[in-house]
């Protein structure tokens, strides 16, 4: 049988001070988690829970995805007329100078992360 449909059966009990639990929640909280026993059972079997917050990284796809409409339009052009301008290609550098500039904060924030 999977270890996905194995039924849990063996019961931990853990007691905590107030203080203890007033931590608890605030960290659950602080990562989006409402789930404690899911929690609790993360923490215990893999030590460490890490929730990324990066909105760099939305940016980063929402870029992506204007590049990528873009080259596509240029090419279209390109097949069509045969033709592309200059400040079509200016902003896709400097579109890409952006996303360049997103992934190197995205790094530097994984780095970060003991």
């Amino acid at each position: 049988m999977s270890a996905q449909f194995m039924r849990r059966s063996i019961r931990i009990s853990v007691r905590l001070t107030e203080e203890e639990h007033r931590l608890l929640k605030e960290k659950m909280a602080r990562i989006g988690v409402t789930n404690q026993e899911a929690f609790l059972r993360k923490m215990a079997l893999d030590g460490l829970v890490i929730r990324l917050d990066l909105p760099e990284l939305k940016q980063m796809i929402s870029l992506l995805r204007y590049t990528s409409n873009n080259i596509n339009q240029i090419a279209k052009r390109l097949n069509e007329s045969g033709r592309a301008y200059d400040t079509d290609l200016a902003e896709i550098l400097e579109k890409q100078k952006q996303l360049w500039g997103l992934a190197n904060k995205i790094l530097m924030k994984l780095s970060a992360i003991q």
